[in-house]
């Protein structure tokens, strides 16, 4: 990965977003995190990789407020890492055609902007979490959840994981209301999902009924369902290597 250079772009509200990219031949790789994922992790330094074998470009970046990316993360809701996958995007308006790898919550992030840009040509969507946090308010006992909107704040969960990471109320209400637009711009951009059947973070039955909404509005509409055995990571060796034939293709 020697051929990826560090960037640094200014949001709205004068903090850094800071990510890497390499610009190449043919086709641009954009991989959009997860929700409390920073952006190097297994899938986009496998994703580097075979964008270096192929002479393809790469682009990874960190959400405004975590990872090596400016401000604090509970300045931050949903619009605004909306606002940083728009603002990287914009920079690679002139590079090759593009193709967008989301993973959890930056799956549904990467659908949103593929339906903003015409640059976007294919999506690989990797557990994509589908109004997330407006599905994590309707889950949640009542008692957590009232509390919740009442407090303003609350961590996803309580595990180490997440209990140090507070979320406002504002999360819940931003969810709703991008899920309502979801299908608004409608472009045809070829996508693909690939979701584990044992994922019990991101139910699998949220791709399923986000597949079943869009050919009901648009029965051609290219786009390719793909439950596997795996949990949510999907990072056994046989998960590794299906989600490298969904993006490469075949060796």
């Amino acid at each position: 990965m020697s051929n990826l250079n560090q960037f640094e772009l200014m949001a709205a509200d004068g903090k850094l977003i800071r990510g890497d990219c390499s610009i190449g031949k043919d086709r641009q790789i954009l991989f959009i995190t997860g929700f409390l994922s920073k952006r190097w992790g297994n899938k986009s330094k496998a994703l580097a990789q075979w964008c270096e074998e192929k002479d393809w470009g790469f682009c990874c970046y960190d959400v405004r407020g975590f990872g090596d990316s400016e401000g604090r993360f509970i300045d931050y809701t949903l619009s605004d890492w909306i606002a940083d996958a728009h603002a990287v995007i914009s920079t690679l308006k002139d590079g090759p055609r593009l193709t967008i790898v989301g993973n959890s919550l930056g799956g549904w992030i990467a659908w949103l902007m593929a339906q903003e840009f015409g640059q976007v040509e294919r999506l690989v969507l990797i557990a994509p979490a589908f109004n997330m946090m407006g599905l994590r308010a309707q889950c949640i006992p009542t008692a957590r959840r009232q509390a919740w909107h009442t407090a303003g704040w609350m961590p996803w969960d309580d595990d180490p994981v997440h209990k140090d990471w507070p979320l406002t109320w504002k999360w819940v209400e931003e969810s709703e209301a991008y899920w309502k637009t979801s299908f608004d711009r409608f472009r045809h951009v070829h996508t693909t999902i690939l979701h584990g059947l044992q994922d019990n973070v991101i139910l699998p039955a949220g791709s399923e009924q986000f597949v079943e909404q869009l050919l009901a509005k648009d029965r051609s509409f290219p786009v390719e369902l793909n439950l596997t055995p795996g949990d949510h990571r999907l990072g056994s060796p046989e998960n590794m290597e299906r989600f490298h034939q969904l993006v490469v293709g075949q060796p």
